[in-house]
């Protein structure tokens, strides 16, 4: 019977040396520990997660230090429970063991697969309204161009003269190819 850890964190400028340290205290040990930094937990397909899940034999415990560090919303934890009460692993959620039989804690693990959902759910709708608000006062206005004016102005004239593939116009301007297309198309629409 191992213990196999499961830790995750949405963005690259989140740590995950917390949730570490809260695996080790569950008895998990380092090599056993398998992470996902920079991804959702909305997003099942998961690398980290799979091999979690793929190192999890009948009689082990994936351990997470948190339900919502394994899935954001219901539908994906109820799987991943599921899926593992199926093979015989149990699920330990901050070192309390998911017991899919008992009533009492089919509630509990639903309360706090619906509480990790409303969270994502207000992290997004934070996010779309502090958007609308930056573009409604003019500062989300996309991806800066990759050349200014002048480098536009001097890559038309080396286009219309027709010296150049678009590739090469790329390596003299260091854009890819897809850029020059671009720049082009926007001067001269099809």
């Amino acid at each position: 019977m191992a213990l196999i850890g499961y830790a995750r964190c949405s963005t690259a400028a989140q740590d995950l040396a917390a949730q570490r340290e809260g695996l080790a205290t569950l008895g998990v040990a380092p090599d056993d520990v398998y992470v996902d930094h920079g991804l959702t937990g909305t997003n099942r397909n998961r690398p980290g997660l799979d091999q979690a899940l793929a190192a999890c034999r009948t009689g082990d415990t994936l351990t997470v230090t948190k339900l919502d560090r394994l899935a954001r919303s219901l539908p994906d934890a109820r799987d991943i429970a599921d899926e593992l009460s199926r093979r015989g692993v149990a699920l330990s959620l901050g070192g309390s063991v998911y017991d899919p039989s008992d009533p009492v804690g089919r509630l509990m693990f639903n309360v706090l697969g619906m509480v990790a959902e409303f969270e994502a759910d207000l992290v997004r709708a934070r996010t779309r309204e502090g958007m609308a608000i930056a573009k409604a006062k003019g500062r989300l206005r996309g991806k800066a161009p990759k050349l200014n004016a002048a480098q536009r102005k001097q890559l038309l004239r080396l286009a219309d003269e027709g010296e150049h593939t678009q590739a090469e116009l790329g390596e003299i301007f260091g854009v890819s190819r897809g850029t020059v297309q671009r720049e082009l198309k926007r001067v001269r629409p099809a």
